[in-house]
C-alpha cells in the first residue's frame, strides 16, 4: 500500500461545493500503481448511482479532469459493496496505472449529482497499491 485515506462526510451530507482532497508522493515512476475511489454510503442514499468529478493534480502542475459515473445498486436492486447498513465500496479510478513523475500529486473529489446537499454518503477515501507490472513504452 503506498497511500490510504479515508475522510468523513460532515452531517452525512455531501454539500454540493464541498470538495475532498487527497494529496500523496509518488518516488517511483517506473511501477504501476492501482488506484480506487473507496466510499461508505448507508441505506438513505437515495439514487442507484453516483457521479464524480475527478481532479489530478501532477507535480509538473499539468491537471487531468474527468468525470466518472459508478453504481451503488445492482439490477436487483441490492446494495453494492460490503456492509449491512453501512456499505463500503471500492471503485477503480486507475489501474497498472504509470504516475509520469515523480513528486506530490493531489486529487480532489466532488460529487456530481443535481442534489445541493446529497445524503446517504458518509465517507470518501482513495487507496493506491503498487502492482507487477511491465511498463509500456
Amino acid at each position: 500500500m503506498v497511500y490510504y485515506d479515508f475522510q468523513h462526510v460532515p452531517n452525512k451530507a455531501w454539500e454540493k461545493d464541498a470538495c475532498f482532497s487527497f494529496h500523496f508522493h509518488i518516488h517511483d515512476t517506473t511501477i504501476c500503481y492501482n488506484t480506487s475511489l473507496q466510499l461508505r454510503n448507508s441505506g438513505y442514499y437515495p439514487y442507484q448511482n453516483i457521479w464524480f468529478f475527478y481532479e489530478e493534480q501532477r507535480p509538473s502542475g499539468n491537471m487531468i479532469y474527468d468525470t466518472i459515473e459508478y453504481r451503488l445498486v445492482d439490477d436487483k436492486g441490492k446494495w453494492t459493496g460490503n456492509g449491512v447498513t453501512l456499505f463500503q465500496n471500492q471503485f477503480p479510478l486507475r489501474k497498472n496505472h504509470h504516475y509520469p513523475d515523480s513528486g506530490k500529486y493531489t486529487i480532489n473529489l466532488r460529487h456530481g449529482m443535481r442534489d445541493d446537499r446529497l445524503k446517504g454518503i458518509e465517507d470518501v477515501g482513495l487507496l493506491i497499491n503498487n502492482v507487477n507490472c511491465v511498463m509500456s513504452r
